[in-house]
């Protein structure tokens, strides 16, 4: 794996350079040092474990057998978009949120120099995915296919950012605006199209197959995502801090968690008004509350019978098409996410 890792970050280079170099555009010194820099701090510093999942599901499909060298450069070229993506859709996002720290370091709008420049560096981002596709792929059959997936992929992210965002407005903190509904459309839209379904998709489309046809993988894409993004809220509260790497802070940001929408379905009267009075305040002593609320609901064992459930229906699922190739591409999503501790 590690030097599947290497491999994709050579190609990282190689692909930056291009952009440094574009033909379409007449760079000054500080307009290429000013990219480089932005490109170096943003896109690569992830787990990559997106971009690295295109290389991992192509070659599943081609049943594990040795890729050539331009098939690996292709599906990293392909697995980079993603990651730029990511990166696009992480610097506006911070903006958004006022966030203060992303990956460890301060964010990128965060930097003195940088600021408001970052919205433009945004839209950069996203452009560059584009040139990228026309550098390596304008000859492929499949070049179009790819153009709409991008497009589609990343409305539908921004369409569940737009619900995330107006539900949970700032200085509107209103509870009652969050159900497993909303949790779910948002999870859905701003999280499982772009972490689980375009990964596989830009590898059914190098391995010639019609995305049109696969529209059963997409929903069991789908429906990992949502299990993943509800892992990930149990885990901010009630994994340890040291194993995960990050001190949760779902509560204190009134972030719509899977843990309080099922808070409010067990509540009685009383206890909805202790969430409705220390859910999302910045304070030792309400975040105390909630996580004692959380325990006497018994959320854990809440969550670990979801898991079950979830990893029996995605089992079942995945078992169900009839493609062994396919099967072992969505084997492998699974068995990376089930049961994770960060």
């Amino acid at each position: 794996m590690s030097d599947l890792k290497a491999k994709f970050l050579e190609v990282y280079d190689v692909l930056k350079s291009e952009l440094l170099n574009d033909p379409d555009f007449e760079f000054t010194d500080d307009s290429r040092e000013w990219v480089d820099k932005m490109l170096d701090y943003n896109v690569p510093g992830g787990k990559l474990n997106r971009g690295l999942s295109v290389i991992d599901s192509y070659s599943l499909l081609n049943d594990g057998r040795e890729l050539t060298s331009e098939e690996i450069f292709q599906a990293s070229a392909l697995g980079w978009c993603i990651e730029w993506l990511q990166a696009y859709f992480l610097v506006l996002d911070d903006i958004m949120d006022s966030s203060h720290t992303r990956r460890g370091q301060p964010c990128w709008y965060k930097l003195p120099k940088v600021g408001m420049i970052a919205v433009n560096d945004g839209i950069l981002l996203r452009n560059h995915i584009t040139r990228i596709l026309k550098n390596h792929f304008r000859p492929m059959p499949y070049y179009v296919d790819l153009l709409d997936l991008f497009n589609e992929v990343e409305f539908q992210t921004a369409s569940g950012q737009m619900i995330d965002l107006i539900t949970t407005l700032v200085g509107e903190k209103d509870l009652s605006k969050y159900s497993l509904p909303i949790h779910r459309r948002i999870v859905q839209y701003k999280t499982a199209y772009y972490s689980f379904y375009l990964p596989v998709a830009c590898a059914l489309l190098m391995a010639g197959e019609n995305l049109d046809k696969h529209v059963d993988v997409k929903n069991i894409l789908i429906e990992m995502g949502i299990y993943f993004q509800v892992q990930d809220d149990y885990l901010d509260c009630f994994a340890d801090p040291e194993v995960l790497g990050k001190i949760g802070t779902d509560i204190q940001d009134f972030k719509c968690s899977w843990l309080v929408v099922k808070a409010l379905e067990l509540c009685n009267e009383e206890q909805k008004k202790l969430l409705y009075e220390n859910y999302g305040k910045d304070d030792p002593a309400c975040i105390a509350k909630i996580k004692t609320l959380y325990n006497d609901f018994k959320l854990e064992e809440v969550f670990l019978e979801y898991e079950k459930k979830s990893y029996e229906k995605l089992t079942s699922s995945i078992a169900a098409h009839p493609s062994k190739a396919v099967q072992a591409v969505l084997q492998s999503f699974l068995g990376k996410i089930y049961k994770r501790q960060k």
